[in-house]
């Protein structure tokens, strides 16, 4: 089966993280400089190029100067020494392309109480993504050229977060815990690690945005996805942060996914993903491997060009998706919000996170719903959509 690792190259130049440089038409407010990890040689902690991970901090204001967002950095993966060496050349491989991010605008990270009413002065930390395995492996690797490769991002981790705590995260009284896509799995895969870093009287709970990967196979009958996880499973030693009571029972492979992956943590959680999550359909579903018929690449750039038949498929997946978050419903203090829009990463877009024109679930956007949540201002925040296409706030949305 060929590598579905090459379609993962998309990220990046589309996904290298939400957040870009300066927007033209953002508010003119100074873009947040990148900080760079002192002493990251010394520790190990190294992008794969070895130069320091770098991160973005906004300090807080006000109400919100004891309180913590910290946000992973999403980005695909990279799955062979070939994909990660290359990797190097580029933003999610070396902190030498690392520029400083505008952070107005953009969703759970603006600082208008207007389009962020929650969050808007709290203390804002985005952490670049330049490890290819959402900042879970601690290995290394030679290149053909005979240079090294570093998979370090359980150490970067590790390391931001003590340089994070010196700078006053350690003295927190609310903390939340965020990423999107590679960046959301992340955080599924360190939130009980991270919340039992503070004390107990402090508020900390883990949000997962687009971050609900499935082992599902691909439109061939192959398990693609489940293949490239297992090389990058492999590849970047990943099974440290694998919750021990899945691998005694499962294959590492199987305990990455978070459908296993969420059985076991404790932390207060909330899953945003849409049923109908594009990224998934693109490359999960419908990988270059699987040599889809040319109807289905017309329905893989837009929901709206699938056929009847086509959606019962997209359908399925929705469906799998569902049960496998029936776990949540047992499990009083999560929370999630799962919608059937074709979008994938809600939460660092204002036009998604809240705005006139939001997707909504029970006439409530996402920032209302997350709100919501980690406040305890309602119960059972659990919100599931009907069918595609039957929600029209999602027709708003900019195409993935």
């Amino acid at each position: 089966m060929a590598p579905i690792a090459a379609l993962l190259l998309l990220l990046l130049l589309a996904a290298s993280g939400p957040l870009r440089p300066m927007l033209s038409g953002a508010a003119p407010l100074e873009p947040v400089a990148v900080s760079l990890l002192a002493g990251a040689q010394e520790k190990g902690a190294v992008c794969l190029d070895g130069t320091p991970p770098g991160y973005h901090l906004q300090r807080g204001s006000g109400d919100g100067s004891g309180s913590w967002l910290l946000h992973l950095e999403g980005g695909g993966w990279c799955s062979t020494l070939k994909d990660c060496s290359g990797r190097r050349m580029s933003v999610l491989g070396s902190s030498n392309f690392m520029k400083p991010l505008q952070f107005a605008g953009h969703g759970i990270f603006d600082s208008d109480e207007i389009y962020n009413p929650d969050f808007y002065n709290w203390n804002k930390v985005y952490v670049r993504y330049c490890d290819g395995a959402s900042f879970a492996g601690d290995a290394e690797g030679q290149a053909q050229d005979g240079t090294t490769v570093y998979f370090r991002g359980l150490r970067i981790y590790e390391a931001v977060i003590g340089e994070l705590m010196e700078k006053g995260l350690a003295n927190a009284t609310q903390v939340l815990f965020t990423g999107c896509s590679a960046g959301g799995l992340a955080t599924i895969l360190h939130c009980d690690d991270f919340s039992a870093r503070f004390p107990q009287q402090v508020s900390v709970k883990c949000f997962a945005d687009a971050g609900f990967f499935l082992d599902v196979k691909d439109i061939s009958g192959e398990r693609s996805f489940w293949s490239f996880y297992n090389r990058v499973v492999q590849l970047q030693n990943v099974r440290q942060v694998l919750h021990k009571d899945c691998l005694a029972n499962k294959d590492p492979t199987e305990c990455f996914f978070p459908t296993e992956l969420i059985k076991s943590i404790r932390t207060p959680m909330f899953i945003l993903n849409s049923a109908y999550d594009s990224w998934q359909i693109q490359n999960v579903l419908l990988p270059s491997s699987s040599s889809p018929e040319k109807s289905w690449l017309s329905c893989k750039d837009n929901i709206g060009n699938c056929n009847s038949t086509q959606i019962k498929v997209l359908d399925e997946i929705r469906n799998t998706m569902i049960n496998d978050l029936k776990v949540i419903n047992d499990k009083a203090e999560w929370g999630m919000f799962i919608d059937s829009c074709f979008t994938h990463c809600q939460t660092l877009f204002r036009i998604s996170w809240s705005s006139p024109t939001s997707p909504r679930l029970g006439n409530k956007n996402i920032a209302k719903v997350v709100g919501d949540w980690y406040f305890g201002r309602s119960q059972g925040v659990k919100e599931i959509d009907c069918e595609y296409p039957c929600n029209p706030t999602c027709n708003s949305l900019p195409p993935p």
